[in-house]
């Protein structure tokens, strides 16, 4: 379980962007992080990812304070139980889609071989599979939003952490993606997802407006 214990943060540090905050995240939902432009949903985000790390409260993952651990614990932590799913979809331009997705099998003790058995299955799941040898700038905005999540979910981490994951898609591209993070959160892992997009919002378990 996720919770955040009177979180304060900003870049500035006479500017908070996330002030007094605390909340649970239920394991097996999934919420929505909402709220206009500028109120800190990405950076809330990148908090619980542990890229970023608060002014001050606590970010945990049950009773661990995870502001606390190592940095080679923290990347651990991102590496194994944490995926990410990032509205530019940031992958490497020069490299192909399928090393794209299995780069991360580097971090999280996968051997090569059962990384690329796992990224061809996700590909086939998210009808890009035959872009596997393509680079990226050779694929469309939503199949390079859709290899972006098959990469999230290659370690089969028990927190997804999605930013404006629908924002560049189509509308039968997005409801897969909304469907598949639904999904997700069926099988008791938790799904944060911050988005201003109130179709989302409906559809979330529990909401968080900043």
């Amino acid at each position: 379980m996720i919770t955040l214990d009177s979180v304060w943060f900003g870049y500035r540090r006479d500017e908070p962007i996330i002030s007094d905050l605390t909340w649970r995240f239920t394991p097996g939902a999934m919420t929505a992080v909402t709220g206009p432009s500028g109120r800190g949903k990405s950076t809330l985000l990148y908090l619980i990812g542990l890229l970023l790390t608060p002014w001050s409260g606590a970010v945990r993952a049950g009773d661990v304070d995870l502001g606390g651990l190592s940095d080679g614990r923290k990347s651990r932590f991102r590496a194994t139980r944490v995926g990410f799913v990032f509205q530019d979809a940031a992958l490497d331009p020069t490299r192909t889609v399928l090393d794209n997705i299995v780069e991360s099998h580097l971090y999280n003790d996968i051997p090569r071989g059962e990384a690329v058995r796992r990224a061809r299955e996700l590909m086939e799941r998210f009808e890009v599979a035959l872009r596997a040898d393509h680079k990226p700038g050779e694929v469309s905005g939503g199949q390079a939003q859709r290899i972006a999540l098959c990469r999230a979910l290659l370690a089969r981490p028990d927190l997804i952490l999605a930013d404006e994951p629908t924002g560049n898609l189509d509308v039968r591209t997005s409801q897969l993606v909304v469907d598949t993070l639904a999904e997700l959160a069926g099988e008791q892992r938790t799904v944060i997802i911050a988005t201003h997009d109130p179709d989302i919002v409906g559809v979330c378990d529990e909401v968080l407006e900043l």
